[in-house]
């Protein structure tokens, strides 16, 4: 199964959120941690979906959920980050 562009773009906008944020290190170390029990890391965000959703949309956290749940999708996002990041470092080297 691939990641079709719309899920691409999701996941790249939580990346780049999470870059903004200046949590990429934490992020990638959490996610190393967590990639191989995917699964019940998602199902785990779906439990606490209801009180999360009050501060956030809910159509975009449960579509997060969704991808989540698969390894594949979790390598992605960790390979959106650190690319954000180096784009980042290679910017500022620019200026």
């Amino acid at each position: 199964m691939t990641i079709d562009q719309s899920d691409r773009q999701l996941i790249s906008n939580l990346a780049h959120k999470i870059v903004r944020h200046g949590m990429a290190v934490p992020a990638i170390f959490f996610l190393e941690m967590v990639k191989y029990m995917s699964f019940i890391g998602s199902q785990l965000m779906v439990f606490l979906g209801p009180v999360i959703t009050v501060f956030i949309r809910s159509e975009s956290y449960y579509k997060v959920t969704h991808l989540l749940e698969e390894r594949k999708n979790i390598e992605f996002l960790m390979l959106e980050i650190e690319r954000i990041v180096s784009d980042n470092k290679i910017k500022e080297s620019q200026e």
